[in-house]
């Protein structure tokens, strides 16, 4: 993108959050913005209370003070049910998917929230277009979900996410524990996603250089506080950020 959008182009607004885990402080007077059709990625060590606010801004845990605006709603105190069905989707660590259905019933649960208002037939169809965009799921689409490979979970549990079309999509650590090839095209995926359904990302990766390859804007965090925040490309050749999070190897 070549501009940072202007107030009426945000999706996500974060003012002064703030959540601890009893002494320890994990988010710290945070605030941040994501603009719409962005992708935003949070950089940070571990720690740093990137997972913390994740959860905090989809309604798994409830901040202790601050606001969090979505689409203009002060969602702050909203259920994380509530939340879903105004279409902030959260994709969390270690995927989550049910691992004891097939990666067809995946899909149709992931359109849950308006399977009601959406005919099963219009369900049918947008699945068959999901899987243009996933042909490994659809020739494993009768499969065990617990059964595919760990990179094949994660494109299942980004799929599943797609079903419930969502405006701002929440991914943490999609890469985590997957092989470098395989990492390059779930994060390959994400950015198509974003250009074929619109979807705003948030995203967390521990492969930094990689995240910011896809990204508009980065974030960096630490100790639940933005230190840092600029264009992906700028962050990159940052060169406190390269010895930081990236290595000397980085040119």
């Amino acid at each position: 993108m070549n501009k940072i959008a202007d107030l009426n182009n945000r999706i996500l607004e974060v003012k002064n959050l703030n959540f601890s885990y009893g002494p320890i402080k994990a988010l710290n007077n945070l605030s941040f913005h994501v603009n719409k059709g962005e992708i935003v990625a949070l950089l940070g060590a571990n720690g740093a209370g990137k997972t913390t606010l994740l959860k905090t801004i989809s309604g798994l845990q409830n901040a202790q003070s601050g606001t969090i605006y979505y689409k203009g709603e002060d969602i702050t105190k909203l259920p994380a049910e509530q939340i879903v069905k105004r279409q902030l989707i959260h994709v969390p660590e270690h995927r989550q998917i049910f691992s004891t259905l097939s990666v067809i019933d995946n899909l149709h649960l992931g359109a849950y929230h308006h399977y009601s208002k959406t005919k099963r037939k219009n369900v049918v169809k947008e699945i068959e277009q999901l899987f243009e965009i996933f042909p490994i799921l659809k020739e494993r689409q009768n499969q065990l979900a617990g059964t595919l490979s760990g990179g094949q979970q994660q494109m299942l549990a980004i799929a599943r996410a797609i079903m419930a079309k969502p405006d701002l999509l929440l991914l943490d650590e999609p890469s985590l524990g997957l092989a470098p090839i395989i990492v390059k095209e779930v994060l390959d995926l994400v950015k198509r996603l974003r250009d074929h359904y619109q979807t705003t990302v948030l995203l967390i990766e521990q492969n930094v250089f990689a995240s910011l390859k896809i990204s508009d804007r980065a974030y960096v965090m630490q100790h639940g506080t933005i230190i840092n925040e600029g264009y992906a490309q700028d962050i990159l050749r940052d060169e406190n950020i390269k010895e930081a999070f990236l290595g000397h190897a980085v040119g």
